[in-house]
């Protein structure tokens, strides 16, 4: 019952993380194109930071044509004719026109915005072959449909504990759909470590490899809901090897 709190308390946590840094790491897709648009309204106001608590330190002017560098939730970083760098709030951008004059719809991020993503990170916890397990993982968008990811799980048995690291290669057919589907394929190493006994038995480091399948399903922003299930191979020291399925769900956010 524990531990079983302990992994619940730990994958909340892991949400309240992906909340916190979610401003900070969601880096936009306008910074790779950084297209130029025209102040179409009176002025817009600059501002040292991304959000309306940082001073306003320059305005530009109707006409002006500015440059937006990236993009974090509602605010957009943005450079002027005379290279003044500042963040301008979406309200404001409403009111700038593209280079040929025409109205720009800038819109709230969708599903259709994670083919485009460079990053993905995230928390999950469930089951490893009956134990309690916790899982923290990275990845990187190789291609829209392709995402190298590295993955690390603590595990909590009753018998014994454990941790695990593995590099996984994700692979989405459609990665559009709002519930889009993945198979994942990965290698690793698996180091358990069984509770004190009258009997002290050793630590065991084991290579491990899997397959899988799962789905994303698309909540709002930059936030999905992962689901997964993995069957591992436990290449032992003894002649036979261990077969072991793990069940785990979480969440995560794409920048």
């Amino acid at each position: 019952m524990m531990e079983t709190r302990n992994v619940i308390g730990l994958t909340t946590l892991g949400i309240l993380l992906c909340l916190v840094v979610q401003p900070v790491f969601a880096w936009s897709l306008f910074e790779r194109y950084q297209p130029q648009v025209l102040v179409s309204d009176a002025y817009i106001e600059l501002r040292t930071g991304p959000g309306r608590g940082f001073p306003i330190f320059y305005v530009a002017g109707q006409g002006d044509e500015i440059t937006i560098l990236k993009r974090k939730t509602d605010w957009f970083k943005v450079r002027t004719p005379r290279d003044k760098e500042g963040w301008v709030h979406l309200s404001e951008m409403q009111h700038t026109l593209d280079l040929e004059g025409e109205v720009i719809n800038f819109g709230e991020l969708d599903q259709g915005d994670f083919s485009h993503r460079r990053w993905e990170m995230g928390f999950n916890g469930g089951d490893f072959g009956g134990a309690n397990s916790l899982t923290a993982y990275v990845g990187f968008a190789l291609t829209p449909n392709i995402t190298f990811q590295l993955e690390g799980t603590q595990i909590l048995g009753e018998f014994s504990d454990g941790v695990m690291a593995s590099a996984n290669i994700l692979m989405y057919p459609f990665p559009k759909w709002r519930l889009s589907p993945y198979f994942t394929i990965g290698t690793g190493i698996i180091t358990t470590k069984p509770h004190s006994t009258i009997v002290q038995a050793e630590d065991r480091d084991d290579e491990i490899a899997h397959a899988g399948i799962g789905a994303n399903l698309y909540l709002s922003d930059r936030f999905m809901l992962r689901m997964e299930y993995k069957r591992h191979t436990v290449f032992t020291s003894r002649e036979d090897n261990e077969e072991i399925n793990q069940w785990k769900a979480g969440f995560s956010i794409f920048f």
